[in-house]
């Protein structure tokens, strides 16, 4: 790891390490173009060098009759919202809704729960950041004490031809916004052959902009910290301490998903009675999640035209929509997109939660879960939704 050096645009060890590696990025990437007429497309090997891209377009998990007829629809909507112009194909998805990946993000709460108890403000954010690597704004609840993160550029690779994979190459900082104090982490770019793939190196940095921790690791597998020194070097008689350490996942698991990222899918830790809303019971997810990509695409197309069926009625009505678990507040979040309203929860679903934990009904126990018609639509004004 170098050494931080300070300059007048606060970049300091950082913004010289980006200079460096944006000269070679172009060198660095693997590439194909116009590949077999397509042009635009460029594909990338993590494991190999330039020479490799054209055999790497012909791999993944696309048959080549499929490449060109999704090619033919994707080409025309590169760099635009893909989300509200066109069906996306199921095979680009995993069988998770965003509401699922956004509780997979409490796998490692732990780490929040370290930061909200420590006393060392410098180790706030080792812990903090640390749960980030593994989502915007974090505030520990012991004193209120708000830590503001910027993430990483993601680029995936590969999405059509090839074998998909991502990358986050640049600066995550995460920002104590009361003290002023921040943790810097570079995560490097995927070089020639796989090298620096993964690596995060980075400081927490007081307010005055002075290096106090230094931390090291990989963002798929581990992270470590340790004390230093102005300069940036780790400080005499400390050691370099692991604070958070990948899950296992099961033997060839697919998705590469966590054993707690399971449960989170799984009916068998699921609830009695369920919310029609639950992610468990999106069709589309279920099928894809059994490998049956026909009834998954089938069953997405179905979701969306209901979808905009429920806007038209909804809209035909004169109804607005007011979530049934959550409130809005007055808070207000400016982003690169625009103002974000703030809900918060309103504690309506525990109570709804104990009512039904509380009733004993063995009728409750007799039915599959499986059976419940999936419905997104829980509105707080319609009461025909349960």
């Amino acid at each position: 790891m170098g050494t931080p050096e300070k300059n007048e645009s606060k970049g300091g060890f950082f913004a010289a390490m980006t200079s460096g590696i944006s000269k070679l990025s172009n060198a660095m990437h693997r590439s194909v173009n116009g590949f077999l007429g397509y042009e635009g497309v460029e594909v990338i090997n993590p494991e190999g060098g330039k020479e490799d891209a054209e055999e790497e377009a012909q791999r993944g998990r696309w048959k080549q009759e499929d490449r060109e007829n999704y090619w033919k629809v994707m080409h025309k909507y590169i760099g635009s919202d893909v989300t509200s112009m066109v069906t996306l194909p199921v095979i680009i998805f995993e069988p998770m809704t965003m509401i699922q990946k956004m509780a997979e993000l409490m796998e490692y709460s732990h780490l929040l729960n370290l930061a909200d108890e420590s006393e060392d403000p410098y180790m706030r954010l080792v812990y903090a950041s640390s749960w980030a690597i593994s989502v915007t704004r974090v505030t520990l609840k012991r004193d209120g004490v708000v830590l503001d993160l910027v993430p990483p550029p993601t680029k995936v690779n590969n999405l059509i031809f090839g074998r998909t994979w991502v990358d986050s190459p640049g600066e995550m900082i995460m920002t104590n916004l009361a003290t002023g104090d921040k943790v810097v982490l570079y995560f490097q770019p995927c070089g020639w052959f796989g090298a620096g793939r993964y690596e995060v190196d980075g400081y927490v940095y007081n307010s005055a902009e002075e290096p106090k921790i230094l931390m090291t690791g990989k963002w798929n597998e581990s992270m470590s910290y340790q004390p230093c020194d102005m300069e940036g070097e780790p400080l005499p008689n400390t050691e370099l301490k692991e604070v958070w350490h990948v899950a296992k996942t099961p033997e060839n698991d697919k998705y590469q998903y966590t054993h707690f990222a399971h449960k989170i899918n799984s009916f068998d830790t699921a609830p009695k009675k369920l919310l029609a809303s639950d992610s468990r019971l999106r069709p589309d997810r279920y099928a894809l999640e059994k490998g049956d990509l026909s009834k998954a695409g089938s069953e997405k197309s179905s979701l969306e035209e209901r979808q905009r069926a429920e806007k038209r009625t909804r809209e035909a009505k004169g109804q607005s929509y007011t979530p049934r678990w959550f409130d809005l507040t007055e808070e207000v979040t400016s982003t690169p997109w625009g103002d974000l309203e703030i809900y918060q929860y309103n504690g309506l679903y525990t109570k709804h939660r104990a009512e039904i934990d509380c009733s004993g009904s063995s009728s409750n126990d007799e039915v599959d879960v499986k059976s419940i018609e999936f419905n997104p639509w829980q509105y707080g004004n319609l009461s025909s939704t349960d």
